[in-house]
């Protein structure tokens, strides 16, 4: 969320805080306990903060920044949180503003009908599709909607991912990012750039005119984008941010690899358990396909699916999250 957006309260900027942290724990592959060991604090005090039982700290925002190496993700929650905390100054005449763009996250108007995500591996090259029901239940129009990009090779160990990816940081050239919304290809601008880590606004725009999504409507946006072995690796993340109806995800590799996927649900209230269903799959093409969804999941629960091949020896690279 934008750090000048006003709608959220105190409550929802702690939450929102909370949540990344311990989105960015799960990235890294790190138990409260060891990001507690390496922040210097008591390990109940990570899960109180997790939890929401206990309110971020400009101390704690700090360490956790610079332990998990969020790209500034943690910290700017962190700011969002102080903003919420701000009281508002009154003000003798106030003149009339420019009607402002609806938020497009946690608090705002957006609702995620449907979320499709589909992962396609070659063999060397993975190539990630989101497709996205959005409906607007606000009374503004929603002219832009954000995407996050961030991967981990080495989860449980920060340094050597962090020294990986500054010899081989993630690049726009190889996403070959592409969006569309109603058949029109969609603008956009990059709002985080790092080796690691990239956050996308897509713009309802393009050269020949604007689309915006306008109250009441619904329309589905689909984007795309590639990254290779080497930095991808063999597990997929979806994280829930907004409110969502319906989720699904669908994993296609080669059969010859002869893959094998399970996988794991975190909640903010519970540590990772095994998915409540199983991946369903089934052969097409030459691919064997996984499929795996959920309804009405929960605000903030993440579900990790992983894979190996047991037609190809096990590899060392582990990594990240796209979403």
């Amino acid at each position: 969320m934008d750090a000048r957006d006003d709608a959220l309260t105190v409550e929802q900027a702690a939450e929102a805080f909370a949540a990344e942290v311990a989105y960015w724990r799960e990235v890294r592959g790190l138990a409260k306990r060891e990001l507690a060991r390496r922040m210097g604090f008591d390990p109940s005090y990570v899960s109180h903060v997790e939890s929401g039982r206990h309110k971020p700290t400009e101390d704690f925002a700090r360490r956790a920044e610079e332990a998990l190496n969020a790209g500034k993700a943690i910290w700017k929650r962190w700011l969002d949180y102080e903003t919420a905390k701000a009281p508002v100054a009154p003000t003798a005449v106030v003149p009339a503003p420019r009607r402002a763009e609806q938020p497009y996250a946690t608090g705002s108007a957006i609702v995620v009908e449907h979320d499709a995500a589909r992962l396609d591996y070659d063999g060397h090259l993975y190539r990630l599709t989101m497709r996205r029901l959005l409906r607007n239940t606000g009374s503004e129009p929603i002219t832009r909607y954000l995407i996050r990009i961030s991967v981990d090779r080495y989860p449980g160990e920060p340094e050597r991912s962090n020294a990986h990816y500054r010899e081989h940081p993630l690049t726009w050239d190889e996403l070959a990012l592409t969006a569309t919304c109603r058949g029109e290809a969609m603008r956009w601008q990059a709002k985080h750039d790092r080796d690691a880590f990239k956050e996308v606004w897509l713009l309802f725009e393009n050269e020949q005119g604007r689309f915006p999504l306008y109250p009441g409507e619904s329309v589905w946006i689909e984007y795309a984008y590639s990254v290779g072995e080497e930095k991808w690796g063999r597990w997929f993340q979806r994280a829930v941010r907004l409110p969502t109806e319906h989720l699904a995800v669908e994993l296609a590799f080669p059969a010859e690899l002869d893959p094998a996927v399970w996988g794991t649900e975190t909640s903010m209230t519970a540590e990772a358990a095994p998915l409540r269903t199983a991946p369903v799959q089934r052969e097409e093409n030459g691919m064997r396909v996984f499929s795996w969804s959920t309804s009405t999941p929960a605000l903030h629960a993440r579900y990790r699916l992983e894979w190996r091949f047991r037609a190809r020896p096990e590899r060392e690279a582990k990594q990240g999250e796209f979403r």
